[in-house]
C-alpha cells in the first residue's frame, strides 16, 4: 500500500468486521461532498451492508452506482473491486449472466494484488453456481499473490474457500489441508470476525474429519461470534443442515432450515434461500415424509435454474424424484429422468453421482427392465472402494443387489457385510446422539438382504449372525458421561424447574403457553449439547458370536430370537447348545392380533372383567399360533429370553399359554441379553425405594417395602425426593424401586422423565452417574407404561451400557390393586435371591385371584439378564 492511501478504504475491511459502526460512517461521508473515488467506497459498503443484512435490490443500487463513480475516478483497481462485488451481488440476486460478466471485466481491469482479490470473488461464485473446475482455477491463480502480499486475512478466506470446493468435489485430504492452513492464518489475526470465520472453518474441519460432536460445537460457537457482530448466518444454518443430517438428526435439520427461511425470508439471498430449501428437503427425506420432501425440492429446483446454478439443480432434482420413487411414482418417465439427473452428476463430477444411479437401478427394477438396471447399478458399484464410508455403503449396496440378480448368494452376504462395514466405520465418528434407530436406510436394507439369503443357504447360525446384525444397526446408541460438563447440568437445573412450573400451573387449570415455549427452548439446548459431548466406551466389548451365547445359555435357559423376511415371521431357538429355524404366521395378520389383544386387555381394567378374560386367553392363543407356530413345542420348561420382532415390541407375552406360568425375560438382542448377564452386581446390596409426589394412596409406600429389605434408602418426602438426592442414592445401587408419575417421549425417549418433589428427573440425568442401578423397577405410570412400538426396548437397550442389567415395568394398563400389591410380591422374591424373572414370574401367580388382577400381572414384564 502506498504511504497517500486513503483512509476512506478502512471503510471496507469495516463492514464485515462491524457492521453496524460502518453504516453510519459511510453515510456520513456521502453527507460531506466527497470525491468520486471516496463516494464510491462509501456506495459500496452501503451495497455490501444492505447485500448482507437488508435489501438485495437497494444494494444493487448501491453497488451500480460505486461501480460508475469508480470509473469516474479513474482508478481501474477501485472500479474491479466494485465490480467484484457487484458481481456476488448480482448472483445472489439470480442474474448470473450479468454477475459472471461484471466480474469477468474486474478481472481484466485489475492486476496484481487486487486482480487476486477479485480472483476470489470469482471463484466464489464459481462455487455458489457448482462450476467447481473453474473455481479452483481461479482460487489457485489468486492464493500465490495473496501469500506474497503478506495478506493474511484474504489468504485464510481464500483457503477457505478452495477447501470448501475441494470438499463438493470429494477431495476430502486436500481440503482438510486447506483448512488446517487457513485456521492457522485466522488465529494470527486476533479480530472479532475473523475469529468468527476461524471457529467456523473449524468446525467444518472437525465435521470432514468425522468429529461431528467438535463440528456442531464449534458451529454453535461461530453462531454466537456472528450474532455478537451482527452479521447474518445463513451460511452457517446450511453447514449446520449438513452435520445434523451427517449424524442422524435429520427432524432438527429440517426444523434448523426451515426456521431460517422463515425467520430471514424477506431479506434472505435467493441463492441462499435455494440451498435452505435443498437442505429441508434432504432432510425430509430422510424423515421418509415424501410430500414435504417433494414441496421443497420443487421450490428449490426451481430457483437453481432461474440462477442458471446446474450443479445444484442437479442434486436438488436428484432428491425431488427420490421423493416421487418413495411416494409410489414408478413410471418410464421417472426412470428417463433419474438416468438423466445421474448422468449429469457424474459428468460434473458430483459424490452424490452413486446414489442417482442406484435409485435408477432401483426404479428400472421395479418396471422389469433389469438389464438396463444392471448399467445403472454397475456404475453404481464402483464407488465401494470410495474415501467416504456412506458413499461406499452405497457403492456395497449396488454390488449385492447385482449379486442377487445373478444368484450369486455368497457374494450377496459378501457384498452386505462389507456395506455395513462403512456403516460402522461412519458411526464410530458420531456423538451422542437424540436415542436409538437412527440407521441408516441402506444398513436396514443390507442387514435385511443378507437374512434372506441366510434363510435361503446359509443355516441357522448364519442367520442369528445377520439378525443381531440388524439389531445392532437398529439401536446402535453411543453412551455419553456427561457429568462434569457445566452447560449441560444448567440448562437441565433450569428445565427442571420450569417444568415444575408447568406442572403445577396445568394442575391448578391454568394454561402456560409461555412456560411451555420456554420448556422447548431448554430441550433444544440441552439436546444440542448432548450432541456435542462425545461417546466413550463402556463394557467389555466382547464380540457377539453364537458360540457365546450357547455356552450362556447352557441346557436349561432358552433364547428365541424373532427376525421377519419377506412379510413372514420366522424364529431362531437358542439352547442345549445348538440353534433351530422355525417358520410362523404372516407379520401383518400377527401385527393386528397385537392390537386387538391390548384393546381386550384395557377393557379388562372395567366393570365386567370376568367375562372377558376368556376373551383375552383365547386372543393369546391366537398370538401363540402367530408368533410362535410349532416352535411352542420345543421351548423346554426353563429359563426364557424372548427377543422380539424390530417391528413388534408391545406383545404381552405372559398371555401365550405356553409362557404364561414360566420364567419369561426380554432382551433388544441376543447380544444385548450376553452384555446384561456379564454386568457383575454391586459389592453392597444397597436398595434405594423412591416414591415421587402426587400419587396419593396409590402404590405401594417406600417405607412398607423397606421391611423386605435391610437398611433400605427411602425417599419419599418433599424435602427428600428431590432429583439431585434421588441421583446420589441411585448411584452404583443393587436395586431401584422408583414408584411416580412418569411421561415417555416417544419423539425424544432421552426427555422421558419421571417426577420428582422438585421437578423431572431425565433419562439424560442417569446417564451422570458413574453407575446406573443394577436393578431397576419402575411402576405407577412410569417411563416405560405408554411406549409405542421400539421405545421400551430402546429405553432397556440405552440403559444396559451404564451398568443396568435389569428393567422390570409395564407394557399394559394396571389396576391400582395390582400397583400396590405386585411389587410387595416382587419384592420378597428378589429379597430371597430370586432373579428379576424368577421373582416376577412368582408375584403374577400370586396376583392371579381375579380377572382385572390376572390381567394387570401379564403387563408386567422383565427386561435383560439380572
Amino acid at each position: 500500500m502506498t504511504a497517500n492511501r486513503d483512509p476512506i478504504l478502512d471503510l471496507l475491511p469495516m463492514v464485515f468486521a462491524a457492521p453496524e459502526e460502518a453504516l453510519p460512517k459511510a453515510e456520513r461521508v456521502l453527507d460531506a461532498d466527497p470525491t468520486p473515488l471516496q463516494a464510491s467506497v462509501a456506495h459500496q459498503v452501503l451495497g455490501i451492508w444492505q447485500r448482507d443484512f437488508g435489501d438485495l435490490r437497494l444494494a444493487l443500487k448501491h453497488l451500480r452506482r460505486a461501480r460508475d463513480l469508480a470509473a469516474r475516478s479513474d482508478t481501474p483497481e477501485r472500479e474491479a473491486d466494485v465490480l467484484a462485488t457487484l458481481g456476488v451481488a448480482l448472483i445472489h440476486d439470480g442474474c448470473t449472466q450479468q454477475g459472471l460478466a461484471a466480474l469477468d471485466q474486474g478481472v481484466q481491469c485489475a492486476s496484481g494484488h487486487v486482480r487476486a482479490r477479485v480472483l476470489y470473488r470469482r471463484a466464489y461464485v464459481g462455487w455458489v453456481l457448482g462450476r467447481h473446475t473453474a473455481a479452483l482455477d481461479d482460487i489457485r491463480r489468486a492464493i500465490p499473490v495473496l501469500r506474497q502480499a503478506d495478506d493474511v486475512i484474504w489468504t485464510a478466506r481464500a483457503l477457505t474457500l478452495r477447501a470448501t470446493i475441494l470438499l463438493a468435489t470429494g477431495a476430502v485430504d486436500r481440503a482438510d489441508a486447506d483448512l488446517a492452513a487457513a485456521v492457522a492464518l485466522w488465529d494470527a489475526t486476533g479480530k472479532p470476525h475473523d475469529k468468527a470465520d476461524a471457529v467456523e472453518s473449524r468446525g467444518l474441519a472437525a465435521f470432514r474429519s468425522g468429529d461431528i460432536p467438535g463440528a456442531l460445537r464449534l458451529l454453535d460457537e461461530a453462531e454466537d461470534h456472528y450474532a455478537r457482530l451482527g452479521i447474518p448466518v445463513f451460511m452457517l444454518s446450511i453447514r449446520r443442515c449438513e452435520v445434523l443430517m451427517a449424524a442422524g438428526l435429520a427432524p432438527e435439520a429440517l426444523a434448523e432450515a426451515d426456521a431460517a427461511i422463515a425467520t430471514h425470508d424477506t431479506r434472505m439471498q435467493p441463492t441462499r434461500k435455494a440451498e435452505l430449501l435443498l437442505a429441508a428437503a434432504r432432510a425430509a427425506r430422510l424423515l421418509n415424509d415424501p410430500l414435504t420432501t417433494m414441496a421443497r425440492a420443487t421450490t428449490a429446483v426451481e430457483l437453481f435454474a432461474r440462477q442458471s446454478r446446474p450443479w445444484w439443480e442437479a442434486h436438488a432434482r436428484l432428491v425431488l424424484t427420490d421423493a416421487h420413487f418413495m411416494a409410489g411414482h414408478v413410471t418410464s418417465r421417472l426412470a428417463a429422468d433419474v438416468a438423466a439427473v445421474a448422468d449429469r452428476l457424474a459428468g460434473l463430477g458430483a459424490p452424490a453421482a452413486p446414489d442417482a444411479f442406484l435409485l435408477a437401478a432401483r426404479i428400472t427394477l421395479a418396471l422389469g427392465r433389469n438389464a438396463e438396471a444392471e448399467r445403472h447399478l454397475a456404475r453404481a458399484a464402483r464407488s465401494r472402494n470410495d474415501a467416504s464410508a456412506l458413499t461406499r455403503m452405497t457403492g456395497w449396496t449396488a454390488q449385492a443387489l447385482r449379486a442377487r440378480a445373478a444368484g450369486r448368494h455368497q457374494a450377496v452376504l459378501d457384498a452386505c457385510r462389507r456395506g455395513l462395514d462403512a456403516l460402522d466405520d461412519h458411526r464410530a465418528t458420531q456423538g451422542a446422539r437424540g436415542f436409538p434407530r437412527s440407521a441408516v436406510s441402506h444398513g436396514e436394507e443390507l442387514a435385511a438382504l443378507a437374512q434372506r439369503m441366510s434363510a435361503l443357504s446359509g443355516g441357522p447360525r448364519r442367520l442369528l449372525m445377520w439378525s443381531e446384525r440388524q439389531r445392532a444397526t437398529a439401536f446402535f446408541a453411543p453412551p455419553i458421561r456427561p457429568s462434569a460438563d457445566p452447560l449441560l447440568q444448567s440448562a437441565l437445573t433450569a428445565f427442571r424447574e420450569i417444568t415444575a412450573r408447568a406442572v403445577a400451573a396445568r394442575m391448578e387449570g391454568r394454561r402456560v403457553p409461555a412456560l411451555e415455549r420456554e420448556q422447548q427452548r431448554l430441550e433444544s439446548k440441552i439436546a444440542a449439547r448432548v450432541r456435542e459431548l462425545r461417546a466413550v466406551t463402556l463394557g467389555n466389548g466382547s464380540r457377539f458370536t453364537p458360540d457365546r451365547l450357547l455356552a450362556e445359555l447352557g441346557d436349561t435357559t432358552c433364547l428365541v430370537e424373532f427376525l421377519v423376511i419377506d412379510g413372514r415371521i420366522h424364529l431362531l431357538l437358542c439352547g442345549q447348545g445348538q440353534i433351530r429355524h422355525v417358520q410362523a404366521g404372516p407379520l401383518a395378520q400377527a401385527v393386528s392380533e397385537v392390537e386387538h389383544t391390548q384393546a381386550l386387555l384395557r377393557r379388562l381394567m372395567h366393570p365386567g372383567a370376568e367375562g372377558r378374560l376368556p376373551l383375552a386367553k383365547a386372543a393369546g392363543q391366537r398370538l401363540e399360533q402367530l408368533l410362535l407356530g410349532p416352535a411352542a413345542q420345543h421351548l423346554g420348561n426353563g429359563h426364557l429370553v424372548v427377543v422380539p420382532p424390530v417391528q413388534m415390541h408391545s406383545v404381552p407375552w405372559s398371555l401365550l399359554p405356553s409362557l404364561r406360568d414360566r420364567v419369561l425375560s426380554v432382551a433388544p438382542s441376543a447380544g444385548a441379553w450376553l452384555g446384561a448377564r456379564q454386568i457383575e452386581p454391586p459389592a453392597g446390596r444397597r436398595v434405594v425405594l423412591v416414591r415421587g409426589p402426587g400419587l396419593a394412596g396409590v402404590g405401594v409406600e417406600g417405607r412398607r417395602l423397606a421391611h423386605q429389605h435391610q437398611d433400605a434408602v427411602v425417599l419419599e418426602s418433599q424435602r427428600e425426593a428431590g432429583v439431585q438426592q434421588v441421583l446420589e442414592a441411585l448411584d452404583g445401587a443393587a436395586l431401584a424401586h422408583i414408584t411416580a408419575h412418569g411421561q415417555f417421549r416417544s419423539d425424544s425417549p432421552l426427555f422421558s422423565s419421571v417426577r420428582m418433589a422438585d421437578g423431572p428427573l431425565l433419562l439424560h440425568d442417569l446417564q451422570r452417574l458413574s453407575r446406573s442401578p443394577y436393578r431397576i423397577i419402575f411402576s405407577h405410570d412410569s417411563t416405560a407404561r405408554r411406549s409405542e412400538a421400539d421405545g421400551l426396548l430402546a429405553l432397556v437397550a440405552a440403559l444396559l451400557p451404564l451398568g443396568t442389567a435389569g428393567v422390570v415395568t409395564t407394557q399394559g394398563p394396571v389396576t391400582d390393586t395390582a400397583e400396590a400389591a405386585l411389587p410387595m410380591a416382587l419384592h420378597k422374591g428378589l429379597a430371597t435371591g430370586l432373579s428379576l424373572a424368577e421373582a416376577l414370574r412368582d408375584a403374577r401367580a400370586a396376583l392371579a385371584t381375579d380377572a382385572a388382577l390376572t390381567a394387570s400381572g401379564w403387563a408386567f414384564t422383565a427386561f435383560g439378564g439380572a
